[in-house]
């Protein structure tokens, strides 16, 4: 039995992110990803426009004028949503977490999924794979996969993307679009990269909140590393310790770019308390033009 108030944010994001589908995010979705081929559709009278590339000719000389083959690509996909649902999705500053705003961002990538007819699977990992959601398609599926995003418990705290790189690549056989989720607080994961993005359309969604890269002036905090427990007091007066802390986080975020733009990998950069539909509309038809 699902809790009341689980089913309530279920409904919530069903409506929300189904709106955006069918608005914000209406064919941008289509566009920015192509099929696994093109297959033979028909053949028709040839019209004024048609390439002559596309004439067949045994058939033209069977009837006497010319007709022309039509195909249409194959486009049904696989989807598979990759989550990094570690302790530090547990932290927001802004009235969200950076886990409701993956479950959000899920949701849609999900419906947009379906809406085309492609399949979707969820795979959940901390340190290690936690659940596995294999691709299928329909809407009772896609729910199945934002209750996963918003109640699942794992039991593991920390971060191992290289562990979660190996089950994909161990279990998915057949090309897939990977929406890779996660704050990427982590190293050593650069092999396991480099294999999926031979085998599959790997897509990296980094997700953030603004304390990360910089803190409030407001005196001396108690600050916990979710993952590891660690506590540390800070001043957060200091002006000096402030701009330390801006330099060692923004280091780390340049260095994250780096690693990314070295695989030539697409990053959709969203950020808690703000609005994900823009990056992601960005990101497709960016996709779009480069087809």
């Amino acid at each position: 039995m699902i809790p009341k108030d689980l089913l309530k944010k279920i409904r919530r994001i069903e409506i929300r992110t189904s709106h955006l589908v069918n608005d914000a995010l209406a064919g941008q979705y289509h566009s920015a990803f192509k099929g696994r081929g093109m297959e033979f559709q028909e053949v028709r009278p040839y019209q004024i426009g048609d390439d002559v590339r596309s004439i067949d000719w045994n058939v033209s000389a069977r009837y006497g004028e010319p007709f022309v083959k039509v195909f249409r690509e194959e486009r049904e996909l696989t989807v598979l949503l990759m989550v990094d649902l570690s302790r530090s999705q547990e932290f927001g500053s802004r009235e969200q977490f950076k886990r409701e705003l993956i479950a959000e961002l899920g949701a849609t990538l999900a419906f947009s999924a379906i809406k085309n007819n492609d399949k979707i699977g969820l795979i959940c990992f901390t340190d290690a794979v936690e659940k596995f959601v294999p691709p299928r398609k329909g809407t009772g599926h896609v729910l199945r996969v934002i209750r996963e995003l918003l109640a699942f418990e794992p039991r593991g705290r920390g971060t191992d993307i290289a562990a979660a790189l190996e089950h994909l690549n161990r279990i998915m056989r057949r090309r897939a679009v990977v929406f890779l989720v996660s704050d990427f607080q982590d190293a050593g994961y650069e092999r396991g990269l480099r294999m999926a993005r031979r085998r599959h359309d790997v897509i990296l969604v980094n997700v953030s909140d603004r304390r990360e890269r910089a803190l409030p002036k407001a005196g001396l905090l108690d600050l916990v590393d979710n993952e590891t427990g660690r506590r540390i007091t800070v001043d957060t007066n200091s002006p000096r310790w402030r701009a330390e802390y801006e330099r060692l986080t923004g280091r780390a975020a340049e260095e994250r770019e780096q690693r990314f733009r070295r695989f030539r990998l697409d990053c959709v950069h969203v950020t808690t308390g703000q609005s994900f539909v823009e990056p992601l509309v960005r990101f497709f038809r960016t996709r779009e033009a480069r087809r």
